[in-house]
């Protein structure tokens, strides 16, 4: 199925901008792992009104940060490798929906404590608003972006029939320690921490919104004990490339996966 134009010609699709979401996880003292989901804002363009993982689109920006030489901790070759601006969009949308901010400095995980925490906030806020770059951010604040431990688990392409389009690489990333992530109340206005399994029985009690990739990312992501067991289930593989289709059935949009 492929769009149209206003003449009733079929149309080329939409490419897919490049983007990137991050799944931040923490494991749970009673076993087990729970990840941290923010609320769309209600007048978002795209997937309004539902839970998903912090991300967006990948700017000329992060690509500049990744190509800043010593600004970000190497990573290996693959289709996120530094140059393609995937991880840092994945670090700088994670601090600005979250909050929580994935660096070091002088080669220890960043550590936040309440004297930084205003300083920090205003960062984030110029993020928001375009008048900072991460890169300025990084270099402001004496940072290495840990861009080595975002773990490149899942790749996502928007179906080829929908007008709005995006190319997703997401990640998974541990919880910095003694940071408190929270929701940005504006392109998000809540924010919880979760088990994939209880999202899931949310989503079919019909309480918590999700959208098609969203449900099956959750559902790989279930019967995890801890971060470790994480790493063991998707370190070491390239994500299969998963775009989903759309067929008309009983007047009806179906969103299919490409083997149904």
């Amino acid at each position: 199925m492929s769009a149209s134009s206003s003449d009733g010609a079929a149309s080329a699709p939409v490419t897919p901008r490049p983007a990137s979401a991050t799944v931040m996880a923490r494991e749970r003292l009673e076993g087990g792992i729970e990840v941290f989901m923010v609320r769309r804002h209600v007048q978002s363009e795209f997937v309004p009104n539902v839970y998903v993982f912090p991300g967006g689109s990948v700017a000329a920006a992060d690509r500049e940060a990744e190509r800043t030489p010593g600004l970000c901790a190497p990573v290996g070759e693959g289709p996120t490798t530094l140059g393609s601006g995937f991880r840092a969009a994945a670090i700088r949308e994670l601090f600005e929906e979250a909050g929580a901010l994935v660096a070091r400095r002088d080669g220890a995980p960043l550590r936040v404590a309440e004297a930084d925490l205003p300083r920090l906030a205003a960062l984030r806020d110029a993020l928001n608003a375009r008048t900072v770059t991460l890169l300025e951010v990084a270099q402001r604040e004496d940072l290495t972006l840990a861009t080595d431990t975002l773990l490149h688990w899942a790749h996502w392409i928007t179906p080829e029939a929908w007008p709005k389009r995006f190319d997703t690489h997401f990640f998974l990333v541990e919880a910095p320690e003694g940071q408190q992530p929270a929701h940005d109340n504006l392109e998000t206005t809540h924010s919880v921490w979760i088990t994939p399994e209880e999202a899931l029985a949310g989503y079919e009690r019909g309480e918590f919104p999700l959208v098609f990739a969203t449900i099956y990312q959750l559902r790989d992501l279930t019967e995890l004990a801890d971060m470790a067991e994480a790493r063991v289930r998707f370190a070491g593989k390239v994500p299969l490339t998963i775009m989903p289709r759309v067929e008309q059935r009983d007047g009806k949009d179906v969103i299919l996966l490409p083997w149904e």
